[in-house]
């Protein structure tokens, strides 16, 4: 099967970063198009030798002159399947693969909140040009239950929901102590430091500022580790400094997802993980929560307001005490500390990860995600998500 996979952009991210472990798993012959800022994972892609990829050059969300271009690339390619990821490739990858004359067409969700969708505020007008655009293609994948009811709300049809969760490879994250100690020296974290750690896009609605109020309530030796980037890296920063604790904020940007043993490379996000003693989530929309499902199979304790991946693992996968290491708490600062104060006499430099992750292996959803292929491929209409 040939499958054209098209994407806004291929910088840092969660939904860029799932394509690249997806293609690897994938038993399809894959060609990538980015819209645009074929960035790192770009590179990834093309070093892994999973796909090719090509970079449209799109200059902005109204650029429809980008529009005849894909549509040639798209029937150029003689692509049995077109898949799209994110809003802007979402809308021109479904038009254009129409136009050129490709049926078999499927788009996955992924970061559809109540109230926003990829960080960006929800207005009837999103709204409308979405759901015009998903009449273009033949199945949605979203990629939690919540997302899938999120769509049926919006207007989608059920039978055109299909629920593929995201993936991790688990056994990448597996806890390294020999990483926990390479990495600490390596960010001049104190030997004895609690270090809180949050993953994401440093943007309004991950609610970092909660986590830094929580740690400024408690003892000097919990440092926060922020593992991200985006525009309001300057805003917490500043009020790191107002709150007191900039010697006990590090700020490491963006992390890949690979090996980072290598003499002279950053650390990688495995070990950033490994580093850290509890993992703390508090945006109130999440349409995964895959940060945390990774930081629960290197064995971290996870605090989180919104994550439909744990509140969607089976309970019957779920080892004594297992619960416990999965704290919800309201996306305010006292509850946050509380919890946090809770967690910082226990010892975590000895860990294992918590079996029920695997039930997101992305093997398994590479395999659900070609099943999704078959059906829209011959026609038929795979079975209905909840």
């Amino acid at each position: 099967m040939r499958v054209l996979h098209i994407i806004t952009g291929l910088g840092m991210g969660g939904a860029e970063q799932q394509l690249r472990l997806l293609l690897r798993h994938q038993p399809a012959d894959c060609d990538v198009i980015t819209l645009t800022n074929a960035g790192t994972v770009a590179d990834g892609i093309v070093a892994d030798g999973s796909a090719r990829v090509s970079d449209l050059g799109m200059s902005g969300n109204r650029d429809v002159a980008a529009l005849p271009r894909l549509s040639r690339l798209i029937k150029g390619g003689r692509y049995d399947l077109v898949h799209t990821h994110l809003f802007r490739a979402c809308l021109y990858g479904r038009i254009a693969a129409r136009t050129a004359g490709v049926r078999a067409v499927v788009a996955t969700e992924h970061s559809l909140g109540d109230t926003q969708m990829e960080g960006r505020r929800l207005t009837a007008g999103v709204r409308g040009l979405y759901l015009t655009g998903e009449r273009l293609g033949r199945m949605t994948v979203a990629v939690s239950p919540a997302v899938g009811q999120r769509l049926h709300r919006w207007g989608v049809p059920r039978q055109r929901i299909r629920v593929v969760p995201n993936g991790i490879d688990v056994d990448r994250f597996l806890f390294d102590p020999d990483a926990r100690a390479r990495t600490r020296e390596h960010l001049d974290l104190p030997e004895h430091a609690f270090v809180v750690g949050g993953v994401g896009r440093l943007t309004r609605g991950k609610r970092f500022d909660v986590l830094l109020r929580a740690a400024s309530q408690l003892p000097d030796d919990v440092v926060v580790l922020l593992v991200g980037a985006g525009d309001q890296e300057q805003e917490l920063r500043r009020l790191a400094d107002r709150l007191a604790l900039a010697d006990r904020v590090r700020f490491v940007g963006e992390a890949e997802h690979e090996d980072g043993r290598a003499a002279g490379r950053a650390p990688d996000l495995p070990s950033l993980l490994a580093a850290m003693d509890a993992l703390a989530s508090p945006s109130p929309e999440e349409a995964f929560g895959l940060a945390l499902v990774e930081g629960l199979a290197n064995g971290l304790p996870v605090l989180y307001t919104s994550c439909p991946a744990i509140d969607g693992l089976p309970l019957d996968d779920l080892r004594p005490g297992e619960q416990a290491n999965a704290s919800h708490c309201p996306s305010d600062p006292d509850a946050f500390a509380q919890v946090l104060f809770r967690l910082r006499g226990r010892d975590l430099s000895h860990r294992t990860a918590a079996a029920a992750v695997r039930h997101y292996s992305i093997t398994r959803s590479a395999d659900q995600l070609m099943d999704v292929y078959a059906s829209v491929v011959s026609g038929l209409t795979p079975k209905v998500s909840p």
